[in-house]
């Protein structure tokens, strides 16, 4: 069981996490989350990390003053701007 910093932690959680992988390569993902101890811990943080910020994000409530801000900046963005 890896227990070191992994390559394939960085190329493959992210998109495992979001979704985005194909059938064969989620297989693989989770294939490779069985043996990899460090991968496993990632996963796990970046899977209950998400879960907070959603709970939290949605629990409170944005003020009018600031749905102002994000708009007047998504206004003034430029669609090269987001990454």
């Amino acid at each position: 069981m890896n227990e070191a910093p992994c390559p394939k932690c960085e190329s493959l959680l992210q998109l495992y996490l979001d979704g985005e992988l194909n059938e064969s390569e989620a297989r693989e993902a989770e294939a490779h989350l069985d043996g990899c101890g460090y991968c496993r811990r990632q996963y796990r943080f970046e899977r209950a990390f998400r879960a907070y910020l959603r709970k939290t994000l949605c629990e409170e409530p944005m003020s009018a003053e600031l749905k102002v801000k994000l708009t007047a900046l998504r206004s003034d963005a430029s669609p090269g701007d987001c990454l």
